[in-house]
């Protein structure tokens, strides 16, 4: 038998318990150690904020097919290969691998679609690969220049780490933008030079046309007009938000149709045109494991929870998401849960 999570209806997830096939020829069976909730993505489909008939992620077997409820969903997972099928080379046997993968306990996949982990990596930290290649997306998508003012807007699970890798960089200077003092603080550990709360009364007045590349990564439309104001004459916003089927509201008519301004639609699950005929996906997948073994990711996952408490897990992110960074569901223990923030 295994367990795995359903989104039910908004709102509603739940823990099922279903058997669990023996692996048919060239496939193996994964027993999950870990596996991380996407605060923006899973968020959407939590709440139901899908626009309607859209596909889940037609690249990805596991996750093929449209959003509607009952589904089954997330792309994180990390465990070891416990059973071979037919065909398959014995190498794999006990390999701690990453698969884009919905939350379950136990699961099925073909090699091909299993991603070894490299030597010496945490499970935890493996978890953070999608994130970590969305990192490396953006920064391709928005191609900093030596000296350049950056400014990030969001700094949840990827836009911390767009934040870390921006921090390599000689620029001069680096903000970031977010509600929360908890992900401020992680933001200036990771290298930004000031983080700044958007709700506090003039503290955004300061950027007013001064970045030469802005980052919208917050998941929230009302966000995107402020990225905007910020970006100066000529300048790219690159946005990487998902919003679902909330709307956005734009003030186009203003400064911006003079400002040349460059609106950069930014997603991982496809290479630029520009980069296509020298990066793959597997390319880019090296660069994201080679981040996350560099990055100092303490202060990262903020909340464990047993998979049997998934429900909790969500209603935390969704009510409480002051309190959370990323949130990672555990496997080998059905206890309580737990915080490291």
């Amino acid at each position: 038998m295994r367990l795995t999570l359903s989104f039910e209806a908004p709102c509603r997830v739940a823990v099922r318990e279903e058997p669990l096939a023996a692996p048919a020829a060239g496939q193996v069976a994964v027993e999950t150690l870990v596996s991380a909730i996407s605060p923006g993505t899973e968020m959407l489909v939590y709440r139901g904020q899908v626009p309607a008939g859209m596909p889940v992620d037609a690249a990805i077997p596991s996750l093929a097919g449209g959003f509607a409820f009952p589904l089954a969903y997330g792309y994180a997972a990390v465990g070891r290969v416990v059973e071979l099928g037919d065909g398959v080379a014995p190498e794999w046997r006990d390999r701690l691998v990453f698969a884009f993968h919905p939350h379950a306990s136990h699961f099925l996949a073909a090699p091909d679609d299993l991603f070894p982990v490299p030597e010496g990596l945490a499970p935890e930290a493996a978890a953070l690969l999608p994130n970590a290649e969305t990192a490396v997306n953006f920064l391709m998508d928005g191609q900093p220049i030596v000296g350049e003012r950056v400014v990030v807007f969001g700094q949840g699970v990827v836009g911390l780490l767009t934040t870390a890798l921006l921090a390599r960089m000689p620029l001069a200077s680096l903000l970031t933008v977010d509600r929360h003092p908890l992900r401020r603080q992680r933001s200036v550990d990771f290298g930004a030079h000031a983080a700044l709360d958007p709700e506090a009364p003039g503290a955004l007045d300061g950027l007013s046309a001064s970045a030469d590349l802005t980052y919208e990564l917050s998941g929230s439309p009302a966000a995107l007009e402020q990225a905007i104001a910020a970006t100066g004459f000529g300048g790219r916003v690159v946005i990487g938000s998902w919003y679902g089927d909330k709307r956005v509201s734009l003030d186009l008519g203003g400064a911006f149709h003079r400002s040349r301004i460059q609106l950069v639609s930014s997603q991982v699950s496809t290479i630029a045109p520009r980069f296509s005929a020298r990066w793959s996906k597997d390319r880019r997948l090296e660069a994201a494991w080679r981040l996350l073994a560099e990055l100092p990711l303490d202060g990262l996952v903020t909340h464990r929870f047993a998979f049997t408490e998934a429900p909790a897990a969500y209603e935390l992110l969704d009510r409480r998401p002051e309190e959370a960074v990323q949130v990672v569901l555990t496997y080998r223990s059905q206890g309580s849960r737990s915080s490291s923030a």
